[in-house]
């Protein structure tokens, strides 16, 4: 079987609003979440407990957060990708994720449990990509009022990842 890339999308392929997201993939964007997939579960094993209810700064989210709303946002990225892949064009709305972390309340799970969760999207999402024909990739939908692809939502996944880690790195962990 050849091996599986995903083209980067053109800019009008999703909303302005993404573009920093979709800068952070370098290369293949499925060769980066294969990637995340390992490099992350170990990152995020590397903090200690204690540090995970960490805030750079009154009114951010703590580290347990950071980590509760990239696997929500990967979940709804993902949903959007299953959607639009298999042909639903159906308008999705928007998904608030200052509401969704304070729902989440994930300060008061373990940073380990919270890393296993978010390994386990990374699972289904890397499935889900793997298992679509390639035309599925440049199909698009409506999210949150933007016209957005397949590929698009792809590479929005894994720049998301990468921004949030790395936002971890620089902001809490420094």
């Amino acid at each position: 079987m050849p091996k599986l890339t995903i083209a980067r999308p053109e800019a009008v392929e999703y909303n302005p609003h993404y573009a920093g997201y979709i800068a952070k993939v370098q290369g293949d964007a499925l060769a980066q979440l294969e990637r995340q997939a390992k490099e992350t579960p170990a990152f995020l094993a590397s903090i200690p407990e204690a540090k995970a209810l960490h805030r750079y700064a009154p009114g951010k989210w703590s580290i347990k957060e950071v980590v509760g709303h990239v696997a929500d946002a990967e979940r709804v990225f993902a949903y959007r990708a299953l959607r639009f892949g298999r042909g639903d064009a159906s308008a999705l709305a928007k998904f608030d994720e200052n509401a969704y972390v304070p729902a989440g309340n994930f300060d008061a799970r373990p940073l380990a449990d919270l890393a296993a969760e978010l390994a386990a999207v990374r699972a289904a999402t890397l499935a889900l990509v793997r298992g679509l024909p390639a035309g599925a990739f440049e199909r698009q939908g409506i999210a949150s009022g933007h016209p957005v692809t397949v590929r698009a939502l792809v590479h929005i996944i894994a720049g998301h990842e990468r921004h949030h880690l790395d936002i971890i790195k620089e902001r809490y962990l420094a």
